[in-house]
């Protein structure tokens, strides 16, 4: 819950934009400031503060514990021009919840974090539980000084700076029960999955207890559990479900009968007659794959009312699919910066990797090729994902959109991660310049002939005209093909009048762009280029004080005036 709280008739509208805008996750604080501020503090993970930063500093002083569990603190000046990130960048989330009120307000963010500053991710939001020397290990990776990154486990992670062979400080990716060293990070993957059977009415601390136990025999951390796992007749079992809360991780539950084609190393008739499998403990955490670490063991309770058993599951890869939209940057979603800035391996076109090689963290491993290598590209960014990298494969447009997604996918299996982030296509983008002209059914149709026989292009283009559906066709000339587009729009003319509007726009959002409408039998197929999106309008569409109109459909606009 974020508190919201203000001091003036200025500050309280702020409260009240961002109160309707966020209706589930905020609450209005009012009374006196200082009651206000101290309730808040107490109640809510974050605030937002319509203070002055020397108030707001004064106020929660006094209350200040720790920074793992202080609330986030976000300060907004009186007239809404700047959201200070004050307390809590990290591990309150602070940072981006600056981020998100100087979005919604038209405010400027203001994040003094020295990470954030430079583009550094900070160790303690990389969604691990991170111990030991978090602050020495981030400043020497902002001073330049040599980290080792010591990986006993791959595990997807953003880039990292400052990353050498040898150095006196290090991070360290272990689901082990070690103590950091002096100038160490360890971070915990949630690689460890816990089978747990129980019978009815198992009291919470013997399964507790048993979790625990079986953890630190083994030498493994609690804080690298990622979930509790059983059958699905124990969803609600008291006893496990208290266990999963207490350690801070989901319940996931299958059915009996997947889990017991399991094959376990110690089956027993008794959970077999109970719920239907030969294993609970051991099949719930095999069931996804993994090494098992500890196999099945009973609690010490007489008589043994809970079994667990331990796996470690391998780190899955993470691919994500970026579409970079048309190219200007006003059109990059914002999740797409997310994803680029998440990966530390990017794999892309050349001439796409210089449109966004300014967004990049410092450390980002850049696998760059020329035009024609769209197959090795994607086998590249799965192979580099296999490895457990955390991989952005970046396309022009929409990347599922002629581009990246299709080989890449097909190419990919389910041993990794795979993330589609959409993108502005080509087609959007030069219809929003025309006008309207995929107002009602359209469809898109490569030209190129290098992938699809000319033949089964030619029948698409036929269907569409005979369905008269609008028409965009992508790749519609280069220097070798010259002869598609004018077949193209014989096709189109045999079932469309001459004057039909034909929109043309070469670089759609770049600063070279250019655009203009014509018709059907205006346009001269010899200034179009591979830079350019043609469409063809249907019998409906209509040129309307320059633009391209195609019309919904809709009855009131049939009706008389």
């Amino acid at each position: 819950m974020i508190g919201l709280i203000s001091a003036t008739a200025a500050g309280s509208a702020g409260c009240e934009r961002v109160a309707s805008a966020w209706p589930g996750r905020t609450r209005v604080y009012e009374g006196p400031v200082g009651d206000a501020v101290r309730r808040a503090f107490t109640e809510c993970d974050q605030l937002v503060c319509f203070l002055a930063t020397g108030a707001v500093v004064r106020l929660v002083a006094p209350l200040l514990a720790d920074k793992a569990s202080d609330p986030g603190i976000v300060c907004v000046d009186e007239g809404g021009r700047f959201a200070v990130s004050l307390v809590g960048g990290h591990g309150g989330g602070a940072n981006e919840l600056a981020r998100q009120v100087g979005e919604l307000l038209g405010a400027e963010p203001v994040v003094t974090t020295a990470t954030d500053s430079v583009g550094v991710p900070g160790l303690d939001t990389l969604g691990f539980p991170a111990e030991g020397d978090v602050a020495g290990v981030s400043r020497a990776m902002l001073d330049g000084e040599p980290v080792v990154l010591d990986a006993e486990l791959t595990w997807p992670l953003p880039p990292l700076p400052a990353l050498a062979p040898e150095g006196a400080y290090s991070i360290r990716v272990t689901d082990r029960a070690v103590e950091p060293a002096e100038r160490e990070v360890v971070l915990r993957p949630p690689s460890l999955v816990v089978g747990v059977g129980a019978s009815k009415g198992a009291p919470v601390d013997e399964v507790l207890g048993l979790v625990e136990e079986a953890l630190r025999d083994a030498g493994l951390s609690a804080r690298s559990v990622a979930e509790l796992a059983t059958v699905d007749a124990k969803a609600g079992e008291p006893g496990i479900v208290g266990a999963a809360e207490r350690l801070g991780v989901p319940l996931v539950t299958y059915p009996a009968e997947e889990l017991a084609k399991v094959e376990v190393p110690n089956p027993s008739a008794a959970p077999l007659a109970a719920v239907g499998t030969p294993s609970v403990a051991e099949a719930a955490a095999l069931v996804r794959g993994g090494e098992l670490l500890v196999p099945k063991r009973k609690s010490a309770a007489v008589p043994a009312m809970a079994t667990c058993a331990v796996v470690r599951r391998a780190a899955r890869g993470r691919l994500a699919v970026v579409g970079l939209g048309p190219g200007a940057r006003d059109l990059l979603t914002p999740r797409a910066k997310d994803e680029l800035r998440r990966a530390s391996v990017l794999v892309g076109l050349d001439q796409y990797v210089d449109q966004i090689r300014d967004l990049l963290r410092p450390g980002t491993r850049i696998l760059e090729s020329g035009l024609g290598a769209e197959e090795e590209r994607a086998r590249t960014a799965v192979a580099e994902a296999r490895l457990g990298q955390a991989v952005a494969l970046i396309g022009s447009g929409d990347a599922g959109v002629y581009a990246m997604a299709s080989p890449a996918l097909a190419e990919a299996s389910d041993d990794i991660d795979v993330v589609g982030v959409p993108g502005v296509t080509a087609a959007l983008a030069a219809g929003a310049i025309l006008g309207a002209p995929l107002g009602h059914d359209h469809v898109s149709i490569s030209l190129s002939d290098l992938h699809t026989p000319w033949e089964v292009i030619e029948r698409r283009v036929r269907a569409a005209a005979e369905a008269d559906i609008v028409v965009t066709f992508y790749n519609p000339r280069s220097r070798g093909r010259d002869w598609q587009l004018p077949k193209a729009l014989t096709i189109l003319a045999d079932h469309r009048e001459p004057t039909t509007p034909v929109g043309v726009v070469r670089n759609a959002s770049r600063p070279d762009e250019s655009s203009r409408v014509t018709t059907l039998s205006g346009l001269d197929p010899a200034t179009v280029d591979m830079m350019t999106v043609v469409t063809v309008g249907n019998t409906a569409t209509r040129e309307i004080a320059g633009r391209m109109v195609t019309p919904r459909g809709y009855r009131w606009q049939e009706e008389p005036k």
